[in-house]
């Protein structure tokens, strides 16, 4: 399924997006697994930390690390980690692909993206969302961005998967 607008014009998913972008472009790494980690905000971290976990938060500024094969899914600039089962959801950057959570502010999952009829409903049901700024995703999603692009790139993922079979 190719993301096109009524023109035929493939549409840049981000471009709709709830959260604004990261000021800073992360050239830092995760301590664990020395990939590249993202900015996240102070009141992400304090709302996906579990009640143990928050109560050693440290107030300083904190990392996303996205790799799969890392347990690790804060880090801070001082060096304080939080770990998935710090977390009170499931970070679906640390599961296995299936029927992850893609959309945590409305409950879209790998599973609705199959079809590529109710991908699309998805899409345009989160786009909807998005333009009537009720998504949160800056306090439920736990890499504290907006889903959209997520959404699209596991579409396009199944897409590709479903041309390869016979």
């Amino acid at each position: 399924m190719t993301l096109k607008g009524a023109s035929g014009a493939i549409l840049d998913p981000m471009a709709e997006c709830c959260c604004p972008p990261p000021v800073e472009q992360s050239t830092r790494v995760c301590p664990a697994c020395e990939g590249r980690t993202l900015a996240v905000d102070l009141a992400t971290i304090k709302a996906m930390l579990t009640p143990e976990a928050l109560g050693q938060l440290q107030m300083v500024t904190f990392r996303f690390c996205p790799d799969p094969e890392c347990d690790t899914v804060y880090v801070s600039d001082t060096g304080q980690v939080f770990r998935v089962n710090d977390d009170r959801v499931p970070v679906w950057q640390k599961l296995p692909p299936g029927d992850r959570m893609l959309c945590y502010c409305f409950g879209e999952t790998e599973r609705d993206l199959r079809n590529p009829i109710e991908a699309s409903a998805v899409l345009a049901r989160v786009r909807g969302h998005i333009a009537e700024r009720r998504c949160a995703c800056e306090v439920r999603n736990p890499r504290g961005s907006c889903c959209l692009g997520d959404l699209a790139a596991a579409v396009t993922r199944f897409q590709a998967l479903s041309e390869v079979k016979p």
